[in-house]
């Protein structure tokens, strides 16, 4: 299957990469593909004629989304729009990644399905569920995978790194770690989420999916976990949200259930602990050290 990566160089495009054939792929990132620019879109889609367009391209920035909305709403929504109708004029089948955030109900404690209604407090959060909206609204050949959590060994491209080994290397520094306590989510492996997405897409059971790791816990709960599986004890406390003053809202609940997953009679992703696991014992082989 001939397929268009966009974002390639973030970290659940790198695991596709591992697992996809490589002179199948034709990949793309935002230096040569800017997806608001609607003519190079589709320019592009057309002289690469993709069977799949697996895009991992996003603007991930939560906090400066904030003052940046039009930078978020340019490649989460428009370019979502755009690389839409890029795949309805060639006939691609289109797979985009959306988040968690689009949920954040004040007081909720059972997992989110797709049937229930997005509720986003931040620019960010909004604009990825605009990318859900115009996608469904332009080609129905879609796959939509709401994910959260996500860690994996290239890291965020934003970020440079991901919530394991940020907790990992200031375990080496031996200062004081305070990690906050009531934001509720589910850490996901990309290496499950890539593996899975490979699977489904070969379905043509096309539509909006739930994509998370069993279970669920607080980032306090999950860096309790990193370093009690890497046998590391350094001085971790609880704090409040409240504690780090961010720019932009984050759900204090937005653990997903992936229904229709399990509908469409494919497995559930493993329970976050053996994602963490498994994502420990492979690290030095990832040039992680």
């Amino acid at each position: 299957m001939r397929t268009l990566l966009t974002g390639h160089l973030g970290q659940l495009a790198t695991d596709f990469k591992s697992l996809l054939t490589s002179d199948s792929l034709i990949l793309t990132e935002y230096e040569d593909l800017k997806l608001q620019n609607a003519p190079q879109v589709l320019e592009l889609v057309s002289a690469a004629m993709p069977d799949l367009i697996l895009n991992c391209a996003a603007y991930n920035r939560v906090d400066e989304a904030e003052d940046r909305p039009e930078d978020a709403f340019a490649a989460n929504t428009f370019g979502v729009r755009n690389l839409a109708l890029a795949a309805r004029a060639t006939g691609a089948v289109l797979v985009h990644f959306s988040t968690d955030y689009v949920f954040d109900s004040p007081g909720r404690s059972t997992p989110f399905t797709e049937a229930d209604t997005p509720c986003p407090r931040s620019v960010y959060a909004i604009s990825k569920l605009g990318g859900e909206l115009m996608l469904q609204s332009t080609w129905h050949k879609h796959f939509i995978f709401r994910v959260c959590g996500l860690y994996g060994y290239a890291g965020s491209r934003d970020k440079g790194s991901n919530f394991v080994e940020t907790m990992l290397a200031l375990a080496r520094q031996d200062k004081p770690i305070r990690v906050v306590k009531d934001q509720i989510l589910t850490p996901t492996s990309t290496l499950d989420v890539a593996a899975h997405v490979i699977k489904i897409v070969q379905s043509e059971r096309f539509g909006l999916y739930h994509l998370t790791a069993g279970g669920c816990c607080s980032w306090y709960d999950f860096a309790s976990a990193i370093f009690e599986e890497s046998g590391l004890s350094p001085d971790l406390s609880p704090v409040p949200s409240d504690h780090y003053k961010t720019r932009a809202h984050r759900p204090a609940y937005s653990v997903l259930d992936n229904v229709n997953l399990r509908q469409a009679g494919f497995d559930d992703l493993p329970h976050w602990r053996s994602g963490l696991r498994r994502y420990l014992a492979g690290r030095l082989g990832n040039g992680r050290h």
